[in-house]
Order: structure tokens, then sequence, then C-alpha cells
């Protein structure tokens, strides 16, 4: 045998121990690229696991994240506040599922079913990075997903609105506390 087969046999039949979800995985012969870049996403969706049902839908939130580029801790922030993580919920106007996307901003978004946890948070994350874009600011962006972008620059900031305030000051305290949680988690 000579000392080549014997680098090959030992590159092939090497354990490598790699994290994922706290967990650590032994693979031999970890040579399957598909498989490193699986575990290698699922390593780079930095969220909180806050336990329950707020994890449930956490790998919706980190491809949401990675799409269209949002901390997906603030998605989480914002579902807590919108749905308490309920996909069936409905708001007193009308607002659907767990980001709670009106049937006009659902539309815009190109969401077909409000109710379908997949197509809510990847709308309603595409809807907060065009607000955030649009306005360059989280409290006015998180100001416009909450009362409309027409009330923020009617306003030239965050609207008057007791419950805007309350909102805008609610998600970031939810962001906040899980961007805490995550960082412990690592």
């Amino acid at each position: 045998m000579n000392i080549n087969s014997n680098i090959e046999r030992n590159r092939i039949n090497f354990e490598r121990r790699v994290i994922v979800n706290n967990q650590i995985e032994t693979h031999k012969g970890f040579d399957n690229n598909r498989k490193k870049l699986e575990i290698q996403e699922k390593l780079a969706c930095s969220i909180a696991k806050a336990g329950g049902v707020e994890d449930k839908f956490d790998d919706i939130i980190c491809e949401a994240s990675k799409k269209y580029n949002v901390d997906p801790n603030l998605i989480k922030a914002i579902i807590k506040k919108e749905s308490n993580f309920n996909p069936r919920s409905v708001s007193k106007v009308g607002a659907k599922g767990l980001m709670q996307l009106t049937s006009n901003t659902a539309k815009a978004v190109g969401v077909k079913n409000s109710f379908d946890p997949k197509q809510n948070i990847m709308g309603g994350t595409k809807y907060l990075k065009q607000l955030i874009d649009q306005f360059g600011d989280l409290g006015l962006a998180l100001a416009a997903y909450n009362a409309g972008p027409g009330n923020v620059r009617k306003h030239k900031g965050i609207p008057p609105f007791k419950e805007t305030q309350n909102y805008v000051k609610k998600v970031r305290e939810f962001y906040e506390n899980y961007k805490k949680i995550s960082n412990q988690n690592q």
C-alpha cells in the first residue's frame, strides 16, 4: 500500500464535528458539499431560541432574513407583537397571520394566503425591508409597519398615535431581548 492510498483513506475516514442547533454531530467522510452548505446555513442564522411556540417558525424566519437581509430577531420581535406566534390571528381591522398583513399589503408583496406561515413571514419581511429602505430608520420603519407609511410621512416622524408609539417601543423591547438571548445561545 503506498502513502497516497493511506492519505486518501485517512481523508475519507476523518471525523468532523459540527454544531447544528446546539448539538454536536459527527460525520464520517465529510465530503458532501451539499451537507456542508446546509450546516453552514443553519449556523449562519443567529436567532434567539426562546423556547416553545416562539421557536416554531425559526426556519422560515431565517430564510426570510437571508433573502431580505433583515435581522431574524427583528422579524421574530414583530411576529411576537403582531400575533404572538398565532398564524390564524386576525386583527380588528382584518390584518391576518403571523405578521398581520392587511389585504392590500399582502397583495402588494405577492402573498396569496396570509394564514400560510411561510407566505406571511416572507411577505411581511419583504414589506418591512421596503420600509427600512424607504425611511432609513428602524423606528420610522416600525411606525410605518404599524400605522402606514403615509402617516409617517404626514407627521414627519413617528405619528402621535398612542397605539403606534407603544408598538414601536414594544417591538424594540422584544428585539433587544431576542438579540440578548441570541448572543447567549452562541
